[in-house]
């Protein structure tokens, strides 16, 4: 296979896993991930994409995986540039809503809902290790489409799920359903600024055992609140750590290029040390779809007492 492809041997072994949604190409100027029945390539320049619109029936008759579309999607510089995926080819009759698998756990995409079409593949192994770990309770913040809290519900714990966004909070809730799960029983989905949200759960003593932080390099929340990751990122561990039970499990990820793991292990340690516990770090193995410089960067943050 051409440098940066997913061999014929790895594809089987996600099959394998009951895995659909992963990478099948990674470059410095675009990457290639199969949806479902689907492939989806992101690029920065057109030349990019054409490229690898060009290699893709080669893999695919190597790996006898052929996707039934394949649509395009520009990585832009500004996030206000960010458009929906477009068909390049195939089927444009067909629905643009589709489902996935990851590790057995269905998750349900939509290729017309947004820039994003519902699930960040480079959490799949925090994913995982959310399940392994089977929270009681979990925070899901920033949840999107509610992927962390699904697999901690499916483990048996209660959820939290909190976005800004209804309408991810009620894609979540069809991620339940899609995997048999009841979200009003001992779910809450609300819809709401996250940095409003944690001081309320403190105010009211409630612990949580797994917390996910992995929020947007940029947004703004209610009132028009500005939101900077790099700024702003120390906050957002600090409130977390208030409702953090003892051993819980926290995952701080950013996609910000100016963050990297040992920026996110010193605003660990700062929190911890505010907080006066002490505690470890955690990374999850490298995924064998995600090179090296890919993908969020991601870390565990562990405190104790």
């Amino acid at each position: 296979m051409n440098r940066g492809w997913l061999s014929p041997a790895q594809l089987e072994s996600f099959d394998a896993a009951g895995t659909d949604a992963h990478r099948i190409f990674s470059a410095a100027d675009g990457w290639v991930e199969r949806l479902g029945q689907d492939a989806l390539i992101s690029y920065k320049t057109v030349e990019a994409r054409d490229e690898m619109f060009a290699a893709l029936p080669s893999w695919s008759e190597a790996c006898a995986w052929r996707p039934q579309r394949v649509f395009g999607k520009l990585l832009p510089r500004q996030n206000e540039d960010r458009d929906p995926p477009a068909l390049i080819t195939g089927d444009p009759a067909l629905s643009l809503t589709t489902e996935i698998r990851e590790n057995g756990v269905r998750y349900g995409l939509d290729f017309g809902a947004g820039y994003s079409a519902g699930l960040f593949l480079d959490q799949r192994a925090n994913r995982a290790a959310v399940r392994r770990s089977a929270p009681k309770r979990l925070l899901n913040t920033f949840a999107y489409t509610c992927s962390f809290s699904t697999v901690a519900a499916l483990a048996g714990g209660e959820t939290v799920s909190v976005d800004l966004s209804r309408k991810s909070l009620d894609r979540g809730r069809a991620n339940f359903v899609l995997n048999g799960l009841d979200p009003a029983r001992g779910h809450r989905f609300l819809a709401d600024d996250v940095l409003e949200v944690l001081p309320r759960l403190a105010r009211r003593g409630e612990k949580f055992d797994s917390i996910i932080l992995d929020p947007p390099t940029f947004s703004r929340g209610n009132k028009g609140r500005r939101w900077q990751v790099e700024q702003h990122f120390e906050d957002l561990v600090l409130a977390a750590m208030e409702i953090a039970a003892p051993s819980a499990r926290i995952l701080l990820s950013t996609n910000c290029t100016k963050l990297q793991v040992a920026d996110l292990e010193r605003i660990g340690r700062f929190a911890m040390k505010f907080h006066r516990r002490p505690g470890d770090f955690h990374r999850e193995p490298a995924m064998p779809d995600f090179p090296p410089g890919h993908g969020a960067r991601t870390l565990w943050l562990v405190p104790r007492g």
